[in-house]
């Protein structure tokens, strides 16, 4: 169980937990919900039903409302490929919430960092911060935050702030009117957000 899980992408891993939510889901949807083009969807899609996490969805021309938890309509026509968790993918998605330091193995495996999942729990909460404060949070120097940060970038886990200005209300750890970005903010992206609010995290901690 635990090299399947080290093999994951984030993107993977987001994915097992919104179907664990969701129960049947597709493509488009998943794309939709964490802004992530749906062509790397379909990629790791096909990577977690070939390492037997999820399985396509058989049976019927059409699934209920309660079935596919997301839908809006009573009965859902099968237009598209959907997907649920595999016997394996449900045991993996229970036993990462019932024992959040698993996720913390998995996110220091992934970057070399035993912090990271306070970092990304400490961003999720206060939205933006700069490098010099997030070095604080991980205990570590402001050079070396930096690269982290980069790195969790290109898994696509933050995103650099574009805005100008901050305000308070979305600068919570130091609050001030506003703030003008001379350093480089960051912020979680909407995968991280909804992979903490799915998987239990922010209870957690």
């Amino acid at each position: 169980m635990g090299s399947k899980l080290m093999s994951l992408s984030p993107l993977s891993l987001y994915i097992l937990f919104h179907l664990k939510k969701a129960n049947v889901d597709y493509a488009g949807s998943i794309s939709k919900v964490i802004e992530v083009p749906i062509d790397k969807v379909v990629d790791e899609l096909d990577r977690l039903e070939a390492a037997g996490l999820i399985q396509r969805r058989v049976g019927g021309s059409s699934i209920k409302r309660s079935e596919a938890r997301f839908k809006l309509s009573d009965e859902v026509h099968k237009h598209h490929v959907y997907y649920e968790l595999s016997r394996e993918g449900e045991g993996l998605v229970r036993s990462l919430m019932r024992d959040p330091q698993e996720l913390c193995k998995y996110f220091e495996y992934l970057t070399g960092h035993k912090n990271v999942l306070k970092l990304l729990l400490f961003l999720f909460e206060v939205e933006n911060e700069h490098a010099g404060t997030l070095a604080k949070v991980v205990g570590d120097t402001p050079c070396n935050t930096v690269d982290l940060l980069d790195r969790l970038e290109t898994l696509g886990l933050v995103t650099k702030v574009k805005e100008k200005v901050i305000k308070a209300s979305h600068r919570k750890a130091k609050p001030k009117p506003e703030t003008r970005t001379h350093h480089v903010y960051y912020r979680v992206s909407e995968l991280t957000k909804m992979l903490i609010r799915y998987s239990g995290l922010r209870r957690a901690s």
